[in-house]
């Protein structure tokens, strides 16, 4: 019997991307089993000197590069770009998140790479893409949010525009460029040649704002900030009971009625100002003030065991915590363990994505800076110790330093 392989193994990945964009999208398709070769300069990832920090360790540094190997090598010699352009020959992906120009500039962008391996897929992040007015700006998550109609659509409505509460374009734009990887990878392997995907924090963002968006092109409104409430749909939104709050769901006149009759109020269904799904919304603060007056002398608990026995879309509001140690997690797997001596006892995500047919997602530590350079130089290049002497001694490697390099060469 064949045991079963991860969906990924054998792609290998040249990975100069920092912070969070980048480095997410390629720890998904490490998860998965691609060899993620993380090119780092001699100060490293920005991210291994963010906090929250446990024995030296960043949390967001460990989660966002687990299952890679770390390569430093520092741009600005040409032995370092000559190493950059030995491995690019024998990898199938390159995904960098430069400013747009800067790959060129160190002579790793992807039409030096390209011409190196015509079948290498070269994967760009940044905040704005690689054309147009604005690909020039440097971009972090705020910037997008606020750009891209995000922040606008968030929050009270006498209240201020409000960040959401994740990294959540940075987030999306490593979605978008793990899929646009391995769709790219998948056209390589049907006509033989390679392509530049052009990713951008800016153009994930507004394609993920999918209500927004919709609305925008039937009405030409924007969307308006709503609160704890859905824009379109009632009720649908977060209520609050005798002891917190609890989100509803209600979509269709079937739950409706449902909701009604959990509630023992009949009158909801006669009312004129709740006959249909868009009167709902119209009148969103009497229905909310109806629910409200029902819930507020029963605790969040029995809010929700009364109305799920009435078939009525309905759930606790968790934070993090409840959610990750949650039994549904535990039994889907979404944290495992990690050995890493470091730190003990460490438990990581993985992509979350179940195949039937493949090997378990690898589970591994993230590397320390320059771990694997000599290994990996090694074994892909065939270089031996006297070369790699030779290599370190022309300043291919660099020299160790903080603070982290200067931010024209990144984007966040």
């Amino acid at each position: 019997m064949t045991t079963a392989a991860r969906p990924l193994d054998g792609v290998r990945i040249l990975d100069f991307t920092r912070v969070l964009a980048g480095p997410m999208a390629t720890a998904l398709l490490a998860d998965l089993g691609a060899e993620v070769i993380k090119i780092e300069p001699p100060q490293g990832d920005d991210y291994r000197a963010i906090g929250p920090m446990q024995s030296g360790q960043s949390a967001l540094f460990t989660v966002m590069n687990r299952n890679k190997k770390s390569l430093v090598l520092d741009l600005k010699s040409p032995e370092a770009v000559e190493l950059v352009h030995g491995l690019a020959a024998q990898a199938d992906v390159v995904v960098e998140n430069f400013r747009p120009g800067v790959a060129e500039r160190l002579g790793v962008g992807p039409d030096a790479l390209r011409r190196l391996n015509p079948m290498l897929v070269y994967v760009s992040v940044s905040g704005f893409g690689q054309t147009g007015p604005l690909a020039h700006r440097p971009a972090y998550d705020i910037v997008v949010q606020a750009m891209s109609g995000l922040m606008e659509a968030t929050g009270d409505p006498d209240g201020p525009p409000t960040l959401v509460g994740e990294a959540v374009s940075d987030v999306v734009a490593g979605l978008f460029a793990s899929w646009a990887t391995l769709a790219a990878l998948l056209q390589t392997r049907r006509t033989g040649e390679g392509q530049h995907v052009d990713v951008a924090m800016f153009d994930t963002t507004l394609a993920f704002l999918a209500t927004s968006m919709a609305r925008y092109l039937f009405t030409g409104r924007p969307a308006r900030r709503v609160g704890n409430r859905h824009p379109l749909s009632a009720p649908f939104g977060v209520y609050r009971a005798q002891d917190g709050h609890f989100a509803l769901a209600v979509l269709n006149e079937k739950l409706f009625e449902a909701l009604a009759g959990a509630m023992e109020q009949p009158a909801l269904l006669r009312d004129p100002r709740f006959a249909g799904d868009e009167s709902r919304s119209a009148h969103e603060p009497a229905l909310r003030a109806a629910i409200e007056a029902w819930a507020a002398d029963r605790p969040v608990d029995a809010v929700i065991a009364l109305l799920e026995s009435a078939g009525v879309p309905v759930a606790p509001i968790w934070n993090i915590a409840q959610a990750l140690e949650s039994p549904q997690a535990c039994a889907r797997g979404l944290l495992q363990p990690v050995e890493d001596a470091r730190l003990p006892g460490l438990r990581l995500p993985t992509q979350p994505v179940r195949f039937n047919g493949a090997a378990p997602n690898r589970a591994e530590r993230a590397p320390a800076l320059g771990e694997h350079t000599d290994e990996l130089l090694a074994t892909l290049l065939g270089h031996g110790a006297g070369r790699l002497a030779e290599l370190r001694a022309a300043g291919a490697f660099g020299t160790p330093a903080h603070p982290a390099a200067a931010p024209e060469e990144t984007t966040a």
